[in-house]
């Protein structure tokens, strides 16, 4: 698909959103109309990887996501979802590609050409040049914040906490910048201290602090403790996301995840919770398009104004979206 196809495609998709919204601020003659129109979706971590341009190392030991991922395959992808904006997340490139990476999602996100209009950039916040490089990009309203996966060998339990990585982090916190806590269910004791640590730098817990379907009873009420201790953090947002990919392919999505999300939900309140795809590593159990409709199953029975701070207006808050 072309430039300019994509840029179609992408405008189609607007106009009709904009519609919804027109008939969400209706007026309260027009409340039938409110009540049926489907929420605008903002999506807080979409991935993106196109081999001519980045080839992230990670890939060779993940089979079935090892090949490209475009906007256009984006674009099909959430097709007929609703999906208004979007904000990159960055996806492990090779530390010598991370400038390049970012201006990739500035330069996107600045086009208007897309539904990504802002991004969360790669950064290794324990390495002596990471003030030089995020100073870079400092005042950038395209960039919202920074991520090192946690979960990884190279991060063993007691990594985020060390002197250096804090030190970077309050940087953060001081730049307006967030940080993405994406971190084994193990680890979120290290999490909370790191928070502790930083109070005036905002963090986010992706992947309802990577709950998983498939743990035991113990592992699960580890977890639980852990995210209502996490939740009285006030400066940590929680993303509901990632956790489909822990599903089993036949597995009912909706059934097998609830638990976790209601959990979350309570742990953190309406406020400080909004939804991601966490595409295209979502596909490993399940299609984005599953993932929107299980995530819309289990908060069937929430008011429609948490659901949508929970799929649009939490976002627009937390990352200063327009």
């Amino acid at each position: 698909m072309s430039t300019s196809s994509t840029r179609r495609q992408f405008l189609a998709r607007t106009a009709a959103s904009a519609a919804v919204l027109g008939a969400l601020d209706a007026s309260p003659g027009e409340a039938q109309a409110r009540k049926s129109a489907p929420i605008p979706i903002i999506d807080t971590h979409q991935h993106l990887w196109d081999f001519r341009k980045f080839q992230p190392p990670w890939l060779n030991d993940a089979p079935k996501l090892n090949r490209s991922f475009t906007m256009e395959d984006y674009l099909e992808a959430s097709r007929g979802l609703n999906v208004v904006k979007a904000v990159y997340m960055e996806v492990d490139v090779d530390p010598k590609q991370q400038v390049e990476e970012a201006e990739y999602v500035i330069e996107t996100s600045k086009s208007g050409k897309t539904p990504m209009v802002a991004g969360v950039i790669s950064g290794r916040p324990a390495s002596p040049g990471f003030e030089k490089y995020i100073r870079r990009f400092e005042g950038n309203p395209y960039i919202k914040g920074v991520r090192q996966v946690l979960h990884v060998p190279s991060c063993p339990r007691g990594f985020c906490t060390q002197p250096d990585f804090i030190k970077s982090i309050r940087l953060l916190g001081k730049m307006g910048l967030s940080f993405d806590l994406c971190m084994r269910p193990a680890d979120l004791t290290d999490g909370m201290k790191l928070v502790d640590a930083c109070p005036d730098t905002r963090f986010v817990l992706d992947h309802c602090g990577n709950g998983n379907a498939q743990h035991d009873q113990e592992a699960r009420s580890q977890w639980a403790r852990d995210m209502v201790e996490f939740g009285k953090r006030p400066n940590v947002i929680c993303k509901v996301s990632g956790i489909v990919a822990t599903c089993k392919p036949e597995q009912d999505k909706a059934r097998a995840l609830e638990p976790i999300v209601l959990h979350t939900l309570r742990a953190f309140g309406p406020d400080r919770v909004m939804f991601a795809s966490d595409w295209p590593v979502c596909l490993l159990a399940a299609s984005y398009r599953e993932w929107v409709e299980s995530l819309q199953r289990i908060v069937r029975s929430e008011s429609a104004e948490n659901q949508r701070k929970l799929f649009h207006d939490n976002a627009v808050r937390f990352y200063g979206l327009k």
